[in-house]
This record gives C-alpha cells, sequence and structure tokens, in this order.
C-alpha cells in the first residue's frame, strides 16, 4: 500500500471526491473555501471554480454541469460560465445549519443532508432531489449529516450523523427514493474519530474517513472492521475509489480542525492524497437526471 499526497491545494475544509468514469477526471471541493476542483487521476492539470457560498457536496449532471448542494439550498451548476442557478432553497430549521454531503442513487436522485455547524444541536435533515427538481424530507433530528453511499444494488442506504459516532443503514426503495427501517450499522469508538465521508466498494464493503483521527477505516456488509489506515494527516474528511480501474482511493483532508484541542493536523493537511495497493475495486458514481 502506497499513500501519495498529489495535490497540494491547501483546502480550509476539503471534501466530496467524486471520480466520474465518463470524463476520467477527479472532482472535490472546499466547503469553507467555496471552491470546486477537478484534475486527472494523477492530480495534473488542475482546475478550479467558485461558488457564492460555502458548498456541502457536488455531483455531475446527466445534462452536462453539476448539481450542487450549498449552504441554502440546491442549485445548478455551469463550469463554462462558472455560474450557479438555484433550485430550491431550504428553510433550514436554525440560523446555524447549511447544507453538506450528498450522492445520487442509481435512479438519478440526489441526496444531501444539512448540518447545525456547532455540531451541538439535532437540527439538520436528511434531503431527496428529485430528477423533476422536488425535494423530500427522508429523516431529520441529525446533527452533522456525511457520508452518504448505497450497497451495490441501492437496496440498503448507509449515511453518518458524525456526532452520534455512528453509520446508520436504512433499507432503501429504488422506485421512490424513500427509507426506512433505520438501524446502527456500526459505531466508532474514540480512537477511530468520528465517521465523515464514506464510499462502498465492489464487495459491498463500506469504507469512512475516521476525522481527527488520522484514519480510514473498511467495514464489512455485517458492519465489522476489517481493516485501518492510518493516514498522515489528522483530518482526512472523505474517501472516493477512481482512476480507470476503479482501483485507488482519493481521500480529502483539511487544513485546520474546527473543534478545540487539536493545533497540530500535519505537514500536508489540506492535500488530496491518492491510496494505491489496496487490490480493491470501487462503483461508478451515477449523475443527476434532473
Amino acid at each position: 500500500m502506497e499513500i501519495t499526497a498529489i495535490v497540494d491545494c491547501q483546502t480550509i475544509l476539503g471534501e466530496g471526491p467524486l471520480w466520474d468514469v465518463r470524463e476520467q477526471k477527479l472532482y472535490w471541493i472546499d466547503s469553507y473555501g467555496s471552491k470546486i476542483f477537478r484534475a486527472d487521476e494523477n492530480g495534473g492539470g488542475v482546475e478550479s471554480w467558485d461558488v457564492p457560498e460555502k458548498i456541502g457536496s457536488l455531483a455531475l449532471r446527466e445534462n452536462g454541469g453539476a448539481v450542487l448542494s450549498l449552504a441554502n439550498g440546491f442549485y445548478l451548476f455551469d463550469f463554462e460560465t462558472g455560474q450557479s442557478e438555484l433550485i430550491e432553497a431550504i428553510e433550514h430549521k436554525g440560523e446555524n445549519v447549511r447544507m453538506n454531503d450528498g450522492k445520487v442513487d442509481k435512479r438519478g436522485r440526489f441526496l444531501s443532508g444539512s448540518l447545525e455547524t456547532t455540531e451541538t444541536q439535532a437540527l439538520g435533515v436528511l434531503y431527496s432531489l428529485g430528477a423533476d427538481r422536488k425535494v423530500t424530507q427522508l429523516d431529520d433530528n441529525i446533527t452533522v449529516s456525511n457520508g452518504p453511499c448505497w450497497n451495490p444494488d441501492h437496496s440498503i442506504f448507509y449515511f453518518a450523523d458524525s456526532r452520534s459516532r455512528a453509520i446508520w443503514a436504512y433499507d432503501y426503495d429504488l422506485e421512490t427514493g424513500l427509507v426506512a427501517n433505520k438501524r446502527k450499522f456500526c459505531d466508532f469508538a474514540e480512537e477511530d474519530g468520528l465517521p465523515d465521508g464514506a464510499t462502498v466498494d465492489a464487495e459491498g464493503c463500506v469504507w469512512s474517513a475516521g476525522v481527527y483521527k488520522s484514519k480510514i477505516h473498511r467495514f464489512d456488509p455485517a458492519g465489522m472492521k476489517m481493516l485501518t489506515i492510518d493516514m498522515p494527516v489528522v483530518c482526512v474528511t472523505s474517501v472516493m475509489f477512481g482512476g480507470p480501474n476503479l482501483d485507488r482511493l482519493y481521500a480529502t483532508s483539511m487544513l485546520r480542525a474546527p473543534v478545540p484541542g487539536i493545533t497540530e493536523t500535519g505537514a500536508e493537511a489540506g492535500s488530496l492524497f491518492v491510496i494505491d495497493g489496496l487490490d480493491v475495486r470501487g462503483l461508478p458514481e451515477y449523475r443527476y437526471a434532473g
């Protein structure tokens, strides 16, 4: 196994790595820096775009461009013009709430949740943006929405509320896009960090960043920990398989920790990393159908 920092992007809060099989490009974001990045599989040819608010997540669209969850709602984004267009503003439950992590299901819906920025109140909500651009609430009473992903046939939806120190599983109805039967998938101990961004590999195993503890974890479909990778930075935030064979694990990180007590985050903090030699393949990401 080899861990390499491939882009010294100095992201304040790097998040949301997204490998697009159609373009053979990697996208990621700086949530606090309000920026989108794109590069090739080795971190070359880096491009970037500014967005008008803090950005929680990005997914590409079937019809070109992207769909974004920005702080106050869902937007379309045009890479040619750099312009963002509001789809639906979200009426949050408090002034310290903003949109966060999101991904697209097999039917082209974009699921994204919100978080309470002081990470002390369960004011967040999980939303689904349909191909018809209508917003549906799926769950609530969430403190920090993170790590949405599905098992290979999309019958199970995984989702972390980071402050609960758990990844949760739901039955997922692919026809309706609704969730049911919420249960705990796995717990994170103190030494594991907090569950952050996540992805699922071709074997149905869940990979999750353990933020604040320099970790990436792999869990089997029963929620048992199989592997832990020690990263060279404290604040590893999200993971995604990519590359031509979907066998390279990309990881984002943050420059500074927004929590008290963590002053040293590592010399390469804020960089984009790639991990090679895992002998595991990921699954292709879907595009938003709206």
